[in-house]
């Protein structure tokens, strides 16, 4: 029985490419490095940034974390509201609130920018604990979700994750919590790129998550 779902945010709540893309290009430009293509600029949405920069430029931690500070400065003040809700995800949201069931958000966003956008975009209306990143990226995403769960008086067995990248899914193994997948994000875009991973269903809609989470709970 599934008693509270906790969100991802970038690639599952909201479209936000436009403001990330814009900031990491900023970041890039400002401290040196070379423009990537789009397609993999795309990739910097939804891992901690300091991830991608080590990633794809090859700095050392403490480089990532100086462009992780530039990024943020810029998205903060030039670039957070670059974003638009997924269609269908204030109905799935009204859906899981009839159901009885509680709303969480565990974000890789760092959490002072991810609640003034969930707050923006109305989300805190539906989700009563939202929590992001630290500055350094100390946590993880096992160690946001397991904040959701206790804050929302729920268990790793009567929770599920909803996100739409490989770093949501090893979120959720490793927080050893259920995990349904979503394909109108950033990360997967077929059942098959979920295969790997232990999850209880795959959907390309937000309205779709409420149908596993009925099925799963036999409504």
């Amino acid at each position: 029985m599934i008693r509270s779902v906790i969100f991802d945010l970038d690639g599952t709540l909201l479209d936000t490419k436009e403001g990330i893309i814009e900031s990491a290009k900023y970041a890039a430009d400002k401290l040196g490095y070379e423009r990537l293509p789009y397609e993999t600029m795309l990739t910097f949405v939804g891992p901690p940034i300091q991830n991608s920069f080590i990633k794809h430029y090859g700095c050392d931690a403490d480089a990532a974390q100086k462009a992780a500070n530039v990024f943020r400065e810029y998205y903060k003040e030039e670039a957070l509201f670059l974003a638009e809700p997924y269609e269908g995800i204030y109905d799935l949201c009204e859906d899981l609130k009839s159901m009885g069931i509680k709303m969480a958000v565990a974000t890789y966003k760092r959490e002072d920018y991810a609640l003034t956008l969930l707050r923006h975009f109305g989300f805190d209306k539906y989700c009563e604990v939202m929590h992001g990143a630290d500055n350094n990226n100390v946590l993880k995403k096992e160690d946001i979700v397991r904040m959701c769960q206790e804050e929302t008086g729920t268990s790793k067995e009567d929770s599920v994750l909803v996100g739409d990248t490989d770093n949501d899914a090893k979120g959720a193994l490793k927080a050893e919590t259920p995990f349904i997948a979503v394909t109108y994000g950033f990360g997967f875009k077929t059942e098959d790129d979920v295969s790997m991973y232990p999850h209880l269903g795959v959907t390309d809609t937000p309205m779709g998550v409420a149908g596993i989470i009925k099925m799963i709970n036999g409504i």
